[in-house]
């Protein structure tokens, strides 16, 4: 049972307090190649290079801190094996797999609403007289 002395005394989590530790989380998993990489690693295991290779566009080092720091904050797994070379892999945790109907629905909307949001954007443009932003 919870006593209403122990709710005061828990800390009142908002991501909109900047001081608020949920805003690191935040950034975390809002970044793009955050939400490309869980995206992957939802169906399944993936080696670095064929994460790599799954992710298109991704540079070595930025997939290579992604990683770390979802593995910091126990979204992914790396699992080592003693080979000749190494070989690496990498897993969603059960935290990360509780993200993975929110992700792909942000990937499905991305999908689904590009062609509204390109003209949205050109008419922004044209009435601003500004040339198209690069994505």
């Amino acid at each position: 049972m919870i006593r209403r002395d122990d709710l005061e005394t828990t800390p009142a989590w908002t991501v909109f307090n900047s001081n608020c530790p949920t805003r690191q989380v935040l950034d975390c998993i809002a970044d793009k190649w955050t939400v490309l990489i869980i995206r992957r690693l939802s169906e399944g295991t993936l080696r670095f290079a064929q994460l790599r290779r799954a992710v298109d566009g991704i540079s070595q080092k930025v997939l290579t801190n992604t990683l770390r720091t979802l593995e910091r904050d126990g979204i992914v797994t790396r699992r080592i094996y003693a080979s000749v070379p190494p070989k690496v892999e990498y897993s969603l945790t059960g935290l990360g797999r509780s993200l993975c109907d929110l992700v792909g629905g942000i990937c499905t909307w991305a999908e689904d609403n590009i062609e509204q949001v390109q003209a949205a954007r050109e008419r922004y443009d044209g009435a601003n007289g500004k040339h198209s932003i690069p994505s």
